[in-house]
């Protein structure tokens, strides 16, 4: 069977992790909030955030487009995040981004836009492949199967929400029947985490709020990787083995967007706070449902149904913009870089 992954009691994590709930919990979180480090901006009768941040292998954030887009917007107040970098301002409506991004040159910085309340999330729950991780899992699992072709068209339909995901999954894990579950370890070894990963989840941690990698992938990654980047817990679906090699079965029930979208709500409950308080992120069709009930879904690179259902996206720059949309500026960042 397949060895359950040794990590340390500061980062145990588990689709039953105790959460810190409750009043005391509430007030730390909401104490960490107001930390003096962080700006605060002024009283304003503006209703949203608009938060640009450029891509710096591409080129910076200047001054001169900073000024563009807040004159665009009709915007107030801008603020640095991060000198080049990131900036925000205050705007009375919602703009258009696709046109905010004409007006910028189409250079490759993404503009998310945050109510001016509440911005900073007490619950985070990611997506894990293609989000928290480059890869997807299961594709690479079956390179080590010599299918990795076949499968990832499947992977690919189902992400776009061409085919059910359930299905596609239990066909995909079928075709996998009789691997030996080494090819497990093999392809954890090859997996890396995506850039600005180990901050979001460090810096929204060290500020009190509770972090959940959700992933309809398999718990054999997501054990390792919620302990390795300090997630609060994690949940996905779960390979079955005969001691030596995959069945060809997954565990039931499939978790899939719907179980996403009940978690997203179960933690929120858990935490005291309404959805608006949550930050979601993802990139593939299971992830919709989230990330449109999220006080602040984000989509991450993400496929095509996905970027044309959810206004908030990441297209250039790294998971870092999830902490600069939410106002956190990078001389409060934690956790160095993946």
């Amino acid at each position: 069977m397949i060895t359950p992954f040794s990590r340390s009691a500061r980062w145990s994590a588990s689709a039953d992790f105790p959460l810190a709930v409750g009043p005391a919990t509430m007030m730390s979180f909401f104490s960490s909030l107001a930390e003096p480090a962080l700006p605060v901006l002024p009283a304003s009768p503006m209703s949203h955030i608009v938060t640009l941040v450029a891509s710096l292998q591409a080129g910076s954030l200047t001054t001169a487009l900073a000024g563009i887009a807040r004159e665009y917007c009709e915007g107030r107040h801008l603020t640095w995040l991060a000198e080049g970098e990131a900036c925000e301002f205050t705007v009375k409506k919602i703009p258009d981004i696709a046109r905010l991004k004409m007006a910028l040159g189409d250079k490759p910085i993404d503009v998310l836009v945050s109510r001016y309340r509440g911005r900073r999330k007490a619950v985070l729950v990611a997506d894990m492949d293609s989000t928290i991780v480059t890869s997807e899992t299961l594709d690479e699992i079956a390179a080590q199967a010599g299918i990795k072709d076949r499968i990832a068209e499947i992977t690919k339909r189902s992400m776009n929400g061409e085919i059910d995901f359930a299905t596609a999954l239990r066909e995909r894990v079928a075709m996998l029947k009789g691997l030996d579950i080494s090819a497990l370890e093999r392809t954890w070894a090859a997996t890396q985490f995506s850039p600005g990963a180990r901050m979001l989840v460090a810096t929204m941690r060290s500020f009190g709020a509770t972090t959940a990698l959700v992933s309809g992938g398999f718990t054999f990654f997501t054990e390792r990787v919620a302990a390795e980047l300090g997630f609060d817990l994690h949940r996905a679906n779960t390979l079955l083995d005969d001691g030596s090699s995959l069945t060809g079965e997954v565990g039931e029930p499939i978790l899939d967007r719907d179980t996403k979208l009940a978690t997203l709500k179960e933690l929120a409950e858990k935490r005291g706070v309404q959805l608006a308080a949550t930050l979601a992120v993802g990139d593939g069709a299971n992830d919709l449902a989230m990330l449109k009930e999220a006080g602040l879904g984000v989509a991450y690179h993400a496929k095509p149904i996905v970027a044309s259902e959810v206004t908030n996206q990441i297209e250039h720059t790294d998971l870092r913009s999830l902490l600069f949309a939410q106002g956190y500026p990078a001389s409060v960042f934690k956790g160095g870089e993946t």
